[in-house]
């Protein structure tokens, strides 16, 4: 099947991930920058990260599709496998939020961005194999490095929450710098996909 359908669908997916998540920011009760940062500054940051990240992933999904004419089974499977454990992000977002960064929800943020990673992983793979040995997509990928160091950080972040100062803070404010690092890492331009796409468009 063509793959208009897949993109229309993942992009409402996202766009509802991001909507469900900016309806869990808490109204400040008063009129006054302080009634805001009381009430609603660390739900503005978490939503911040947590957008940041869904932008990521739309804008990179976003240009993989424009390497991809058809879309088989196991590419749908696998895109719906990514859509799922990014509509885990409102809930894991929260949690983190309401808990004040307890370890646990922390950890468990932490694993969604890992999960999250291995998805996109996966569908990229998946959609190599389709294309076969001259995959373009393969051609835009190359070596990449920022999609093997992601899980670095994440791990990283997940195993610091865990093991480091469990009954304190420096695990978890470790964690949270190796999650804001990863997205700092992505938010950089990437133009492998748009050069191979160029190409990829010009030849048809």
């Amino acid at each position: 099947m063509r793959t208009s359908r897949l993109e229309a669908f993942s992009d409402g997916v996202m766009a509802i991930i991001i909507t469900v998540m900016v309806l869990e920011l808490k109204v400040p009760q008063g009129h006054h920058l302080t009634d805001l940062v009381h009430t609603t500054g660390v739900g503005l940051l978490t939503y911040l990260l947590s957008f940041v990240y869904v932008g990521i992933y739309w804008n990179n999904h976003h240009h993989m599709f424009h390497l991809v004419r058809h879309a088989s089974g196991a590419v749908l499977w696998a895109n719906l496998s990514l859509l799922f454990c990014l509509s885990l992000f409102p809930f894991t977002t929260a949690w983190m939020d309401d808990s004040k960064f307890a370890q646990t929800p922390v950890v468990t943020y932490g694993l969604n961005l890992l999960s999250a990673a291995i998805a996109y992983y996966t569908l990229q793979t998946v959609i190599i194999r389709q294309q076969g040995p001259q995959s373009p997509l393969r051609q835009a990928v190359g070596r990449d490095l920022k999609g093997k160091i992601s899980p670095a950080f994440y791990l990283a972040g997940i195993l610091s929450a865990w093991a480091i100062d469990r009954s304190g803070r420096v695990g978890v404010a470790i964690a949270l710098a190796c999650f804001i690092g990863a997205a700092l890492l992505w938010i950089v331009p990437d133009r492998r996909v748009d050069r191979v796409a160029r190409r990829y468009e010009t030849s048809d």
